[in-house]
């Protein structure tokens, strides 16, 4: 197996973009691009671009009457189905939708497969990570579910234990939901309380159909929680339940929208805490599943500030270069940025909070802290299933 990791880009991915006002801008992917670049992380990573996904890999998750209904919309965004999630306010129809849908859908099937042939014994999709999609209908910013599709093609391949891990600050519904039912894969999602954000879904009870119980793991925390509380909360949770299930290939999530200065949801998370989820599933999926790790994007609208320094750090630690949080940000990306956005970008690769101290789990917990309660909650519904105490 090749140690080298692999970077799945092209440059049409940036295509994706649903218009000036929404908060799902494009700029976001072309500036982490840059930034892996002036980093100098492109001599650590190979930069791939693969195909497109077709119809039948866009099948193992959709049904055919709406890839159709994407199809339509992007032939002519006026005829949007709003049955189908399509022309609404989250995911506006625009020219062109399904190919470059498609497209990105297509580097995280790429990466799964890369992975899995042994081409690569990490990839990531930074442009990925569209965890809302349905089967049958486009949400929240997701047309297609590159995620879900990424895990449907391991199987295909042959895996029978896949992983999943969404630390986005919204739930993984799409993915959950596309294997509710089979016991092959465990989705795993850390995010803010369904209460307080969109999906309004993901609560603990949440725990998989019957033929696949303790299948999904929901971990609803209160909205203002920070960096030690979400670290907490990770770690009282993850590794214990990706031990037990040993799976042969991790995927996962890592939208940026967690982050105090994110303006769509109200968690207080840190890049520095981001970089320490990060590197905490590297070494998961070396410890439990030799090594197999895909990587995904995902939500992030804090585009200058958060998301570009956030998903470099996530290319970094795949290749096995971590950069270290007090590195300056290079000046010559500063200046993109400004040119680009006419906004300042920050200066270091680091909000000042590294190292990120937390309190483990075994040491003790509060019946009474809110927190404690949120991961108590996920650990009574989902580990007794799995012949864990919780």
């Amino acid at each position: 197996m090749s140690g080298r990791a692999q970077l799945m880009w092209d440059e049409a991915v940036t295509g994706y973009d649903f218009g000036r006002d929404h908060p799902m801008d494009p700029v976001r992917l072309a500036l982490t691009r840059s930034l892996v670049g002036a980093l100098g992380l492109d001599r650590d990573v190979n930069v791939v671009a693969a195909k497109a996904a077709g119809e039948s890999t866009l099948r193992l998750v959709h049904r055919g009457d709406y890839i159709d209904a994407v199809r339509a919309a992007s032939a002519d965004p006026g005829s949007a189905d709003p049955s189908y999630g399509l022309g609404t306010i989250d995911d506006p129809a625009f020219a062109g939708m399904h190919e470059v849908s498609a497209l990105i859908a297509g580097q995280s099937v790429g990466a799964a497969e890369a992975v899995w042939r042994g081409e690569a014994l990490h990839a990531v999709n930074f442009a990925g990570g569209l965890h809302h999609a349905m089967p049958g209908a486009a949400s929240g910013f997701c047309v297609y579910n590159d995620a879900a599709l990424a895990i449907a093609r391991l199987l295909e391949l042959g895996a029978s234990r896949v992983a999943y891990i969404d630390v986005d600050v919204h739930h993984g519904d799409g993915v959950q939901a596309a294997f509710w039912e089979d016991p092959r894969v465990l989705t795993i999602s850390l995010h803010e309380h369904p209460r307080t954000l969109f999906p309004q879904t993901g609560w603990p009870e949440e725990t998989g159909a019957a033929s696949a119980e303790g299948g999904a793991v929901n971990v609803a925390l209160p909205a203002g929680t920070g960096d030690a509380g979400w670290l907490r909360a990770f770690h009282a949770v993850v590794p214990e339940l990706i031990a037990h299930f040993r799976p042969q290939v991790l995927v996962t999530q890592h939208g940026a929208d967690t982050h105090f200065e994110d303006p769509l949801a109200h968690l207080a998370v840190s890049l520095d805490a981001q970089r320490a989820v990060q590197l905490a599933c590297h070494e998961l999926a070396h410890e439990h599943a030799d090594g197999r790790w895909v990587a995904l994007g995902g939500g992030g609208y804090a585009v200058v500030e958060v998301v570009p320094r956030s998903w470099s750090h996530l290319v970094a630690i795949a290749a096995g270069r971590p950069v270290e949080p007090t590195t300056p940000v290079p000046d010559e990306w500063r200046r993109q940025v400004y040119a680009r956005t006419r906004e300042p970008a920050p200066h270091r690769m680091t909000d000042g909070r590294w190292p990120v101290p937390w309190a483990a789990w075994d040491e003790g917990y509060d019946p009474a802290d809110r927190l404690d309660q949120a991961i108590l909650a996920t650990r009574r519904a989902v580990f007794p299933l799995r012949g864990l105490l919780p």
